[in-house]
């Protein structure tokens, strides 16, 4: 039995995760914990962390894990450079799971646009189309920001210097360099991402669209039982390990 301390346990990320631990027969919710609990009381009762809340908690979160011991699965986006090298460094104490999306699905996408990206070539122009629920906070999301990660990864180009998000006014012809990476804003959606090859005379689009929480919840327990099994010590791992897409 697993024994699983969800944060953000009133949130609706954090509820769908306690709902697919509870029904699941290996685990149980040993613990939930959301705006003034208790840390350190709630990482006691468990064996694993499943975090889906915001960036401004994940110092505190880190810092106590590394100090309790525990495993971390991580689904919080919005991270800057220094929280990222946080969780990379934490990662040489403890074992953590950290992936922008858990669903099964959207880490296939991932596979897949590396896979089309190399067969594709430079002949195509590269854009992310993402749209998510009027309540997000950060844009472009994790799992859009992966996506043209993975892209420019392929054509050996810099995430950071040949993205373009967004267009407005006169911005002049598309460079055969540049990937956009736009955000759309509104009601309930839960999370739709396309990844498209525009080139002269025909079109690719590979999209993947979440109807429920529940894809990444039980993507995220997945991932727990995954390093509970297999019982890391420590390192820094993503869905691509969990689901044996990793090559080389």
């Amino acid at each position: 039995m697993m024994n699983v301390l969800v944060t953000g346990c009133r949130g609706r990320m954090g509820q769908a995760v306690a709902a697919s631990v509870g029904d699941d027969p290996d685990t149980r919710v040993a613990a939930g914990i959301d705006l003034g609990d208790s840390l350190e009381e709630a990482l006691a009762k468990s064996d694993t962390v499943i975090d889906f809340t915001l960036p401004t908690f994940t110092d505190d979160l880190i810092e106590s894990c590394v100090d309790a011991g525990k495993a971390l699965v991580m689904g919080t986006t919005g991270h800057d450079d220094a929280q990222l090298k946080l969780i990379r460094d934490a990662a040489n104490s403890i074992p953590i799971i950290h992936a922008p999306n858990f669903s099964v699905g959207v880490n296939t996408l991932f596979w897949l646009t590396r896979k089309a990206t190399e067969i594709i070539g430079s002949d195509f122009d590269l854009e992310v189309i993402e749209m998510h629920h009027r309540q997000k906070k950060d844009s472009p999301s994790g799992t859009a920001r992966r996506l043209a990660e993975i892209l420019a990864e392929v054509r050996e180009l810099s995430y950071d210097n040949d993205c373009r998000h967004g267009r407005f006014g006169d911005v002049g012809a598309r460079t055969n360099s540049e990937i956009g990476v736009h955000a759309l804003r509104g009601g309930d959606v839960v999370g739709d991402h396309t990844v498209v090859y525009a080139g002269e005379g025909e079109r690719v689009e590979l999209t993947h669209k979440a109807s429920s929480r529940l894809t990444f919840a039980k993507g995220a327990l997945r991932a727990a039982k995954w390093l509970h099994q297999n019982e890391f010590e420590s390192g820094l791992y993503d869905m691509e390990d969990v689901l044996g897409l990793r090559e080389g």
